[in-house]
């Protein structure tokens, strides 16, 4: 098999006019067409990949399971059918589950106790969501493990894998009517502040492993802020600014289960619908829960970096995987086109054995890239960075309702990214937004010489002069790589107030 395929190899150099030795009579030959470009590769290759196609294909079952949307939809709309729904059968005795939840509450950092509500919720999923459940289970086999180890390196509690469930549904390509993208979910100014570009061509909020790194990062952020992992996850639902304010009108609770009633309607539902599904994987096998494993492992690939810009289609078709497994593998190429730029790395996740042939092949692969671009009658598309931020004049008309519906964002947003308290508005105020439209180009959009200044007493001290109307959360927003709580901490304040002309150190000295 081997000798065959280095043969095959070869075959496909020389059919293609990549051989340095025929390079001089290629030059002879009247140019390829596409379709017998193609024609001449597929014959080159089919007779000796067979038995290694079939090792690389992903089962069409699985491939459909790991990228349906439906279910995705589904778990989002249960969220709130399940708290609202309370004609579910019981499936368990109310004295089993109390045993089984204290049994859970005894070995995790959350707080799981027995209430109406959360079994009613499990009771909903049981009856009426099922098979959803079991294909969510089977589906868990491909990601959990990398998540698990991306917590563990993060130290955040491992059971925290189940948010990626009531979140997408373990869908990478999965995304919000609001615009949330991603396993994580992650809206683009929050993706922005933990480094995940987008762009016309690449989406790293779909990325797995990068938003995975992402989501932990920011939980540990939520952490810090509240102490407390339930309150974590419902601040990554609605925002630190909904949960602060939950414990105000609660008199100051910090227990989720007592400040519930004062979240959000979909936060209300997003912690029982997480701890329910945490339930239900640790009692599979007690429900019956009839669960299949993928044959493909997320940990059965590896990656390499690319060095010139090439399409998924090319390295499937040279490497002979599957294209459909090799897109779900690499969801952040949202047109299936992997780009090279100078001063950023760009990598391809490949299934381990065509990860051998891609890097045995590379410069072949480039080449039958290359000119199978050249050839293609339609021109690439132009990919465009997308805008970190733009800083807004408010004109006479506006009200923060046209101003969100402008840029595809919610009132709330602007309101959280500006530290508004309400929706007034004077003409000539400035604005920050982020656009959800990565192709948004607006004169607004903020020159260099307006991002606030720092001033470098060393090369490990910057600091910020504080100006008339700053706030912690403003100034945090400016500087994402701080938090309001690191900034109390690194310049030790006592309260959150702050007077012009104060000296605040971004980072520790």
């Amino acid at each position: 098999m081997k000798h065959l395929f280095f043969v095959a190899i070869t075959v496909f150099s020389v059919s293609l006019g990549f051989s340095q030795n025929n390079s001089k009579k290629q030059h002879k030959t009247k140019p390829l067409n596409m379709q017998q470009f193609h024609e001449i590769v597929q014959d080159s290759l089919r007779y000796v990949f067979y038995d290694y196609i079939k090792t690389v294909k992903l089962d069409e079952r699985w491939q459909n399971a790991l990228s349906d949307s439906q279910l995705f939809d589904k778990m989002h709309s249960s969220i709130t059918d399940s708290l609202i729904n309370r004609e579910a059968i019981q499936q368990i005795s109310t004295e089993t589950l109390k045993q089984r939840l204290a049994n859970l509450n005894a070995k995790t950092p959350f707080q799981i106790e027995y209430n109406e509500s959360l079994e009613s919720v499990i009771n909903y999923y049981l009856q009426r969501e099922q098979k959803s459940t079991e294909r969510l289970i089977s589906l868990s086999y491909f990601y959990f493990p990398m998540f698990e180890e991306i917590f563990a390196k993060h130290n955040i509690p491992l059971e925290m894998k189940y948010l990626a469930l009531v979140e997408s549904a373990l869908n990478p390509r999965a995304k919000s009517p609001v615009g949330a993208t991603g396993l994580w979910q992650f809206m683009y100014p929050t993706g922005k502040m933990f480094d995940l570009e987008v762009s016309s061509y690449v989406d790293e909020r779909m990325d797995p492993l990068a938003s995975t790194e992402a989501a932990a990062e920011y939980l540990n952020r939520l952490y810090s802020i509240f102490n407390d992992w339930d309150l974590a996850l419902a601040a990554y639902n609605s925002g630190p600014g909904n949960v602060s304010k939950a414990i105000r009108r609660s008199g100051g609770q910090t227990n989720y289960w007592e400040l519930r009633r004062f979240l959000p309607r979909e936060t209300a539902g997003y912690v029982p619908s997480f701890q329910a599904m945490m339930y239900l994987f640790e009692y599979a096998e007690e429900h019956q829960l009839v669960v299949e494993k993928p044959q493909q492992l997320y940990y059965a690939t590896d990656t390499i970096r690319v060095k010139q810009l090439v399409k998924l289609e090319h390295i499937a078709e040279v490497t002979q995987v599957d294209l459909g497994y090799l897109k779900f593998l690499n969801p952040s190429y949202k047109l299936g086109i992997v780009p090279f730029e100078k001063h950023k790395s760009y990598y391809i996740r490949l299934p381990y054995q065509a990860a051998g042939i891609y890097a045995t092949n590379e410069d072949k692969i480039y080449n039958f890239a290359k000119q199978s671009i050249a050839l293609d009658a339609k021109p690439l598309p132009k990919n465009k960075k997308a805008e970190d931020r733009i800083k807004y004049r408010v004109k006479s008309g506006d009200y923060l309702g046209k101003i969100a519906n402008k840029f595809s964002v919610r009132v709330s947003q602007i309101k959280r990214w500006n530290n508004l308290r309400s929706n007034r508005l004077k003409i000539g105020q400035r604005l920050w937004v982020y656009p959800k439209n990565p192709d948004y180009v607006k004169a607004e959009i903020k020159s260099k010489s307006s991002q606030p200044k720092l001033n470098s007493k060393s090369k490990n001290n910057k600091t910020y002069i504080v100006k008339s109307g700053d706030s912690l959360w403003s100034i945090a927003n400016k500087f994402p790589e701080v938090s309001v709580e690191e900034l109390k901490s690194i310049n030790k304040l006592s309260s959150s107030k702050l007077q012009p002309g104060m000296q605040l150190k971004l980072q520790k000295s």
